[in-house]
């Protein structure tokens, strides 16, 4: 099983809108897949759910990603990194259960120019830590609302050469 990563507690996100696309597009491929948006977690989750912790409300969300054999996490910029929210619920995850020796693609994007390429790098490290296989094609989306229609579309043909290839490869890692 899959699980997209929307990697930010932000209401009405753009993050949420490109999961949900990466979500669909795995889904033609025939897979299962799952989405989880850090939106949902509960909202008390770092006193009731941090260093062996874990309430009613986070126990689902923590079998859903030991389930997990592969994540794609969307993760928005930051302050020139990634939030600080997917830091905190990497920590209330179970280690090394949860991520250890499993696969993860990771997709960059921000409001402005550069894609969030310097929090991906930043999140790849936290992976490695982790010892998670990343993806090598690493995907960085500048200037998120132009490159995403209304519907929840990618449309610019250069993105979506680079996504689908993306995509493929991740099927098959």
């Amino acid at each position: 099983m899959i699980t997209v990563v929307a990697a930010t507690n932000r209401p009405g996100s753009s993050t949420l809108k490109l999961a949900k696309y990466y979500q669909r597009q795995l889904i033609k491929k025939g897979l299962e897949v799952e989405l989880l948006s850090l939106e949902n977690l509960p909202p008390n989750f770092i006193q009731t759910d941090m260093y062996g912790k874990c309430s009613a409300e986070f126990g689902p969300i923590r079998k859903l990603i030991n389930a997990s054999q592969k994540f794609l996490f969307v993760i928005p910029e930051y302050n020139g990194s990634f939030p600080g929210v997917l830091k905190a619920f990497i920590d209330a995850c179970d280690f090394p259960d949860s991520f250890y020796d499993k696969k993860a693609a990771l997709v960059g994007h921000s409001s402005g120019t550069y894609g969030n390429i310097r929090g991906v790098e930043h999140f790849a490290g936290v992976c490695s830590y982790l010892h998670m296989h990343v993806l090598p094609l690493r995907i960085h989306i500048p200037f998120i609302r132009k490159e995403i229609n209304a519907e929840g579309e990618l449309f610019e043909e250069r993105t979506l050469k680079f996504v689908n290839e993306q995509i493929e490869k991740f099927v098959t890692f």
